[in-house]
């Protein structure tokens, strides 16, 4: 009896090793991850211009991305964004030339539902809230909308992946 007990010790031992070891292997930056899709180049073709947003992934906890509007040769709109998880908060953090001092402004995620991933920042003046849904693998939408001048605004812009 004591013979089989003892061959059944590394087992139980193991068992116990593999049930109380430390979930290291659980997602540290799960809602960024789910936005791994986001990482490439899109743009929307209009007749006065093409809209081009480029997604990289700078690390694990960090995407870096660029948005900006070219009307012929000329870039008309540029504004750099980081999407960055800190603990279980996702932010999206944009940096515009020429407003908010040159300062970046936060946006919170506040839904995550059906690949539609929605940041808010209500102190904004304009958009207060900025969304991306995934169509498809190669297609999205991003809208933003809020309050501008007493009324609510929404514009979106559908783009392919390039």
């Amino acid at each position: 009896m004591i013979k089989h007990s003892l061959r059944l010790l590394p087992i139980i031992l193991l068992t116990l090793l593999i049930s109380c070891k430390n979930n290291s292997s659980e997602k540290k930056f799960d809602k960024l991850e789910k936005m791994d899709w986001l990482v490439g180049n899109w743009e929307q073709k209009l007749p006065d211009g093409t809209l081009k947003e480029t997604w990289a992934k700078e690390n694990d906890s960090t995407f870096s991305g660029n948005s900006y509007f070219i009307n012929t040769k000329d870039t008309v709109h540029f504004e750099s964004i980081k999407l960055t998880q800190k603990a279980e908060e996702l932010t999206y953090s944009a940096t515009v030339v020429g407003q908010n001092n040159d300062e970046a402004v936060d946006f919170k995620l506040t839904s995550d539902v059906d690949n539609t991933f929605t940041f808010e920042n209500l102190a904004h003046d304009y958009p207060q809230k900025i969304t991306y849904k995934k169509v498809t693998s190669d297609r999205l939408i991003a809208t933003v909308s809020g309050k501008q001048q007493g009324k609510q605004t929404q514009e979106s812009y559908p783009m392919s992946k390039k």
